[in-house]
């Protein structure tokens, strides 16, 4: 994180900025769908260059700060693709609920994890389809080729 504070009039100016979802005086946050900016990164666009197009002070925020959160997100685009741009912090503060869930609430919970279950138990299924296929077959493989042969939509002989 940057050292340089931002003044009241700094953070007045950049919350007007529809890209930015909140600003403190030490830090900024992004809105997801301008961190999604990575392909215009890729091109070879700079990311001053990009910043300063999408309305932001690039001398108010500071080159550094710009710098550091481009290569920031270039890294979680790379683990992670679009999704790994997103604010995680929205989704799992990984803090208990203080108060009870209704019984909607419950009922929705618990099928969802139904759902998620039943598609475990089906790929399961599918899996183990395919290997008796295999063995059927009578093809020998290797760990190697297993893999593949479990990984590709059809299975060569």
């Amino acid at each position: 994180m940057s050292k340089k504070r931002f003044t009241e009039e700094e953070r007045e100016k950049l919350s007007k900025n529809r890209y930015i979802t909140k600003v403190s005086d030490k830090a900024i946050t992004y809105a997801d769908e301008f961190k999604q900016f990575i392909d215009q990164y890729m091109t070879g666009k700079t990311p001053r260059e990009i910043f300063e197009a999408h309305g932001f002070d690039v001398t108010a925020i500071g080159i550094k700060r710009v710098e550091q959160s481009a290569d920031r997100w270039k890294k979680a685009y790379d683990q992670g693709g679009i999704v790994g741009l997103s604010d995680s912090r929205k989704e799992a503060s990984r803090r208990p609920l203080r108060r009870e869930l209704s019984q909607n609430e419950v009922i929705a919970k618990q099928e969802a994890r139904i759902r998620l279950l039943e598609s475990q138990v089906d790929l399961l299924k599918k899996l183990d389809t395919k290997e008796r296929l295999l063995v059927a077959k009578g093809m020998n493989l290797s760990k190697t080729r297993g893999i593949a042969a479990i990984s590709t939509p059809q299975i060569r002989a």
